[in-house]
This record gives C-alpha cells, sequence and structure tokens, in this order.
C-alpha cells in the first residue's frame, strides 16, 4: 500500500463514519446540545466539510467549493470564505441552524470528492512543498496539511457520534 492509497481510505472514510452518526435525523436533532457548551451535530458536520474545503482549496490554488458551487446558500450562510466555524464563539455556534442531514452529507461528498482527486494528482515530492506560512516554525508541507485535516476530521466526526450517543443513548449506532 503506497501513501496515497493510505491518505485516500484515509479521507474515504470520514464518509463511512459521518453517514450513519447522522442517518435518520432532523434538523432539530442537529441543532441540538446537551450542554450549553456542547458543539451540536449539525454544526461538527458543516464544519468538517468547511474546514477540509477551505485547506485542500488552498492546496490546490483553487476556490472553495463552498463559494464556487454556491453551498453557502444552501446553510444560509454569507459567502464567506472564512466563514468555516475555526473560532467561532460559543455564542456563534449555538446559533447556527442546520439544514436536513442530506444537504450536510451532500455538502461533505462534493468536499470529499475535490480532496481525493487532489490526494490522486499528487506526486511524491509534492508531499515536501513547505507552505508559505511563517507563523508556523518549522515550516508546514503539504503532507503534514494532509495529515493535519485527516486529524480534525475524524476528532469532529467522533464528535458528532458521541454527541449523538449522550442524545439518544446506546444503541443508535447500528452494526
Amino acid at each position: 500500500m503506497t501513501w496515497r492509497d493510505t491518505m485516500l481510505d484515509s479521507y474515504s472514510r470520514v464518509w463511512e463514519l459521518l453517514e450513519p452518526a447522522l442517518a435518520g435525523l432532523s434538523p432539530a436533532d442537529l441543532d441540538e446540545m446537551p450542554r450549553p457548551d456542547c458543539n451540536p451535530m449539525g454544526w461538527l458536520a458543516w464544519h468538517i466539510g468547511r474546514i477540509q474545503d477551505s485547506q485542500i482549496a488552498d492546496l490546490m490554488g483553487k476556490e472553495q467549493a463552498y463559494i464556487a458551487e454556491r453551498w453557502y446558500e444552501k446553510f444560509g450562510r454569507p459567502a464567506d470564505p472564512q466563514d468555516t466555524g475555526f473560532g467561532q464563539t460559543p455564542e456563534q455556534v449555538a446559533a447556527f441552524r442546520a439544514p436536513e442531514p442530506k444537504v450536510l452529507l451532500d455538502h461533505y461528498r462534493a468536499v470529499e470528492a475535490r480532496t481525493l482527486a487532489y490526494v490522486a494528482g499528487l506526486r511524491d515530492d509534492d508531499l515536501s512543498r513547505e507552505l508559505d506560512e511563517p507563523q508556523f516554525q518549522p515550516l508546514p508541507t503539504v503532507g503534514v496539511r494532509l495529515v493535519s485535516i485527516m486529524a480534525d476530521d475524524l476528532e469532529h466526526v467522533g464528535q458528532v457520534a458521541y454527541v449523538r450517543g449522550l442524545l439518544q443513548g446506546k444503541g443508535w449506532q447500528k452494526f
């Protein structure tokens, strides 16, 4: 198995975890917070796609799918490429209103498709390309960024499943 196969498999697993975690939920379910300081499932699912989209688009040197494909309209959000959820206050997170789970999943699928196409097209030496981000030392590389995005995705999809368990109890996931 090559590094590319590993990365493609890893990014595909986010979908495999996100889809069942959102299955059968309503927008009201997605907005529910078990505690005031807990991110709701809908916000987390939106944030997973937004962070991945913004960072992959940056690596590609292209416009984010969220903007180019007008996903922001389906979320009732501004056409702001910085609107990813990163750094939002608890009040901003609580004000987020989720659409139907299908919109969240379709958005993630669109982002995933771009990500997989980007990763599939990388050459071995592309992974070592340093990013122009002097706020980080040492400078991150494309490879480091891809792993960082994946770690963030998996952390947040785990949070979606955890919040669902808090709200619905054990047994919501069928194996």
